[in-house]
């Protein structure tokens, strides 16, 4: 699908719209080499990933001042949120942790050629320095328990997780509640049609 799918569910400006169209440029430059994305979801790069990581950009705390995206591989969600946030909050922050150095090489390319507030982190996530993110991300890096481990540690008092999840989503919630308590928040995904958006906060080991 085109940018215009994209477009009947999300409006950008046209300086947006600029960047996303060099993102994917890059995207289609590198991925041969390291397989950011599987090749067949590049023809369809502006639903697939570009939507799917918009919409959680929309529902972040309008007040947050940094987001952290762990595990971000080719940038999804983090670098697509960080392309809309330099004109739409852009007093936002991103740090974009990911373990794989030419991964990292990638989204550090990125990042530079389009002006983006955020700063990549060459690491495993358990092994760095807690972010005090007021928001964490994490796209198909791991089942809700361990995620809510990383957010533990990474996310800010007061702060929020937005974790995109398919249909095994409540059964995932139901085996994280025998070791955590936690709030959380469904949202339809506009992108798959068995899949939401799980808002959590208030995270506590039990």
């Amino acid at each position: 699908m085109t940018r215009s799918s994209f477009l009947r569910h999300r409006d950008v400006s046209h300086e947006t719209l600029r960047r996303l169209e060099h993102y994917e440029a890059l995207l289609r430059k590198w991925n041969p080499a390291i397989n950011l994305v599987s090749t067949p979801t590049l023809n369809h790069v502006w639903t697939r990933h570009f939507l799917d990581s918009a919409q959680v950009f929309d529902l972040r705390p309008a007040d947050a001042a940094t987001w952290a995206d762990l595990g971000s591989g080719g940038g999804f969600p983090g670098l697509v949120a960080a392309i809309i946030a330099l004109e739409e909050q852009p007093g936002l922050r991103f740090s974009l942790v990911e373990a794989d150095q030419r991964k990292c090489a990638f989204l550090s390319e990125a990042a530079r050629t389009l002006s983006l507030n955020a700063d990549v982190v060459n690491a495993r996530i358990e092994a760095i320095d807690p972010l005090s993110a007021d928001i964490i991300s994490a796209r198909a890096l791991a089942p809700l328990g361990a995620l809510l481990s990383f957010a533990e540690r990474h996310l800010a008092p007061g702060g929020v997780a937005i974790f995109p999840k398919g249909a095994r989503c409540n059964e995932e919630i139901s085996q994280a509640l025998e070791n955590w308590r936690f709030t959380y928040e469904n949202h339809p995904s506009l992108t798959d049609t068995d899949g939401v958006i799980l808002k959590v906060g208030e995270i506590v080991r039990v």
